[in-house]
């Protein structure tokens, strides 16, 4: 199983499109800002261009998206995963979209008390499953994929801790741009794709070795180079 997980396209999703001219994956993961400020129907119009290639699609909205796009990600072709589980060939998948509080008082924000009550309800429908995905838009606090350049960590405390609690399988993650990269909270790995407008991706290939042993690669790719 090949999944392909972007983040932070911000309205130019042109690399994703180009990559799937080409290259057949199973599954499409959006992790937020999907539009940038909008608007509202600019989100329904590329998931469903993105769908267009016969690909399942599930997605979350990013802090950068106005709240009116949960209407737009309901009408299209695309699954909406915010706060919400969902099963893919036996691989449990949720998500939580937007931000924790930012200082520039984007669209789509939360306060931690929410981010920890709703992405715990998400995780729990996902837990029995031997292989889950954590699908976020802010990234877990403390780790290399929330370092701003200053050096401060920017990511979410409740982030971070219901992936302690719950130790999905992988945690993919975006909104601070400048952290394209990989870290571990457990037995977790949190991997931020950096940016798809700038052609950022990570692939997920799951594989099957024995009975009860599957084999999980995350590989960070370019998808005009195919990879970094």
């Amino acid at each position: 199983m090949k999944i392909l997980a972007v983040t932070d396209m911000h309205g130019d999703f042109r690399p994703l499109i180009n990559y799937l001219k080409t290259n057949q994956v199973d599954l499409v993961l959006l992790a937020g800002d999907i539009t940038h400020f909008g608007p509202a129907k600019l989100g329904e119009d590329i998931l469903n261009e993105i769908s267009s290639y016969d690909v399942p699609v599930m997605v979350i909205p990013g802090n950068c998206d106005p709240e009116s796009i949960h209407g737009e990600i309901e009408r299209s072709r695309a699954i909406n995963i915010h706060a919400r589980s969902s099963v893919v060939k036996n691989v449990g998948i949720c998500g939580f979209g937007g931000s924790n509080p930012t200082p520039f008082n984007t669209p789509l924000e939360f306060e931690e008390v929410e981010i920890y009550d709703e992405a715990k309800k998400a995780l729990e429908g996902i837990k029995d499953h031997k292989i889950t995905i954590f699908v976020t838009h802010a990234p877990p606090h403390g780790t290399k994929t929330d370092l701003l350049p200053s050096g401060e960590h920017a990511g979410s405390t409740s982030l971070r801790q219901v992936i302690e609690e719950f130790q999905p399988t992988i945690n993919i993650c975006g909104h601070i741009h400048e952290s394209r990269g990989t870290d571990r909270i457990g037995r977790t790995q949190v991997v931020n794709p950096g940016k798809l407008d700038e052609g950022y991706a990570c692939l997920i290939t799951i594989s099957e070795e024995g009975e009860n042993r599957p084999d999980i690669e995350t590989e960070l790719i370019d998808l005009d180079l195919k990879k970094s």
